[in-house]
């Protein structure tokens, strides 16, 4: 949304040995958390610890920031250009990698985009003047494009040439692989409005493929979109890309919508 981080508490769950090992884990654990918070200006302000049968670790995150500068899901306008800042395909991959199918650049290509903060993103974003945004994970690129699309009452055009894809993920998908929660995004395909042609395109699949520690999808006035993305670049964001465009605004009380989302 655009605010900066100012405090954080964790919830962490270290898997069950001999002290010793639970409090390495438990510091190795808490001394990345701080290192990546503080890069983003946050503070670790507690949080609780517990034992399991499962290594887990995750936070509870406040911002600040004026109203009228927060950035949410509504706001696409007609014109507005899609902005996506992160390649495509964590899950295929880490499917695959649980198969020992996964090519080893790939899986280190996936890493490298899941460590990078969304941070400086969202900052590039607003400073040209984004509308609309949303971080890409769980319910994959299409399933946050259409939340977006629904808040902002518009139809969306998508450029699947332009959508990034990490290396590797193709090949896997040609293999029949797919993250567990590919079925239930696949629900979402009736947002397309063009569906029967948008399947002969190899990236299709991928749009519904759920993503850990995906990137940002914004909408930014096309006239700033190029330099958006330029700056993205320039920022570590090397696959950011121009992925599509805001259609049309729908029509004050249209209640069905068959289709928000068309793919070229």
């Amino acid at each position: 949304m655009g605010a900066p981080p100012t405090g954080a508490l964790a919830i962490a769950v270290v898997p069950y040995g001999l002290e010793a090992k639970v409090e390495d884990t438990l510091y190795q654990m808490m001394a990345g958390a701080c290192a990546m918070l503080g890069d983003a200006g946050c503070a670790l302000l507690g949080g609780h610890t517990c034992e399991g049968s499962e290594l887990s670790l995750g936070f509870c995150v406040t911002g600040h920031a004026a109203p009228a500068a927060l950035m949410r899901k509504g706001g696409m306008a007609a014109g507005d250009a899609l902005v996506l800042t992160k390649p495509l395909g964590t899950g295929v991959l880490f499917a695959a990698h649980m198969r020992h199918a996964a090519r080893g650049d790939a899986i280190a290509a996936a890493l490298d985009g899941m460590v990078t903060s969304n941070h400086e993103a969202a900052q590039c974003v607003l400073r040209h003047g984004g509308g609309a945004c949303t971080d890409v994970t769980g319910f994959g690129l299409l399933g946050h494009l259409l939340e977006m699309a629904q808040a902002s009452r518009v139809r969306v055009s998508l450029l699947l040439d332009q959508v990034p894809v990490l290396p590797g993920v193709l090949e896997c998908i040609e293999k029949g692989i797919f993250s567990s929660l590919q079925p239930s995004n696949l629900r979402l395909r009736r947002a397309v409005a063009n569906e029967k042609a948008a399947m002969a395109h190899p990236h299709y699949a991928v749009l519904f493929d759920p993503q850990t520690a995906g990137g940002v999808l914004a909408s930014v006035p096309s006239a700033s979109a190029a330099a958006c993305v330029a700056e993205l670049r320039a920022l570590g964001y090397l696959q950011a890309e121009v992925i599509g465009s805001v259609l049309e605004a729908l029509p004050e009380g249209e209640v069905c919508v068959p289709s928000y989302i068309e793919c070229r």
